[in-house]
């Protein structure tokens, strides 16, 4: 069932699953998705976990304030949530803008991680064109002129030919996300640069990287593995949402990593 829950003057929709008493793993959306992009991973994670995942503000259920934000903001909500919840510590899974938002979480909330699973993701951008492009795209035309490109840099050929319900489906969210809190979602990855603060994350760390994904591609996945301190590195045969186009290996490779002793 999901709640809205009122944290940093935002509401954001979340869903709680699993077993009272199981350690904590927050699973968190990337760009122009909502919290149902896991659902593939929820029945096999919650066997062992309380899994509590949500709407990053502007996204799906959860409200829109005024932009832009900043990584520090979707940082800091993940800590209302964990605050007003009562959890003092957890596991933390996030893909894309999901991973930069560990990736905040792991150099400045320390003690409030366990382990931390990174996928999909950069601790920088590069230059802001491309980003400031895509946002005056948005602003002009709304999302749906950008939708059969994302769909084309989140999935392979081979899977939007044999998942096309899924891909609908997909698809369908990222033109439902609000326009506003898309981008100033964009602007928090456009001025993004954790690359200083990498050197901070103690947690036990694994990076996912997808064979095919555009960006970051899997020698820029590599690299942020190699910048975290004992950071464990897995390659999935997918684009960029590995979550969804390797979801049975991303399932297995994030259970064995999070249960490891």
């Amino acid at each position: 069932m999901d709640r809205m829950l009122g944290v940093n003057g935002t509401d954001l929709r979340v869903r709680i699953d699993g077993l009272d008493g199981a350690p904590w793993l927050v699973l968190s959306n990337s760009l122009g998705a909502t919290l149902d992009m896991w659902d593939p991973q929820v029945v096999a994670l919650s066997r062992d976990f309380r899994l509590l995942r949500y709407d990053t503000r502007g996204h799906g259920g959860s409200s829109v304030p005024p932009g832009p934000y900043t990584i520090e903001q979707l940082g800091t909500d993940v800590i209302g949530l964990l605050d007003l919840l009562g959890i003092e510590r957890t596991h933390f899974c996030g893909l894309s803008m999901g991973g930069a938002t560990g990736m905040w979480l792991g150099a400045h909330a320390p003690s409030r991680l366990d382990r931390l699973v990174l996928c999909n993701t950069t601790p920088w951008l590069g230059p802001p064109d491309l980003m400031n492009s895509r946002i005056e795209t948005v602003r002009r035309g709304g999302i749906e002129p950008l939708a059969d490109a994302v769909m084309q840099r989140w999935f392979t050929p081979e899977f939007r030919a044999s998942q096309s319900g899924t891909v609908a489906r997909i698809r369908a969210a990222l033109i439902a996300t609000p326009a506003a809190g898309y981008v100033a979602c964009c602007e928090a990855l456009r001025d993004l640069d954790e690359r200083a603060s990498l050197v901070r994350i103690v947690s036990r760390t694994l990076v996912i990287g997808g064979t095919f994904d555009p960006a970051p591609t899997l020698e820029g996945a590599r690299t942020l593995a190699g910048s975290i301190r004992g950071a464990e590195f897995v390659e999935l045969p997918a684009a960029h949402l590995t979550s969804l186009g390797a979801a049975e290996q991303f399932t297995r490779r994030v259970l064995d990593f999070l249960l490891a002793q």
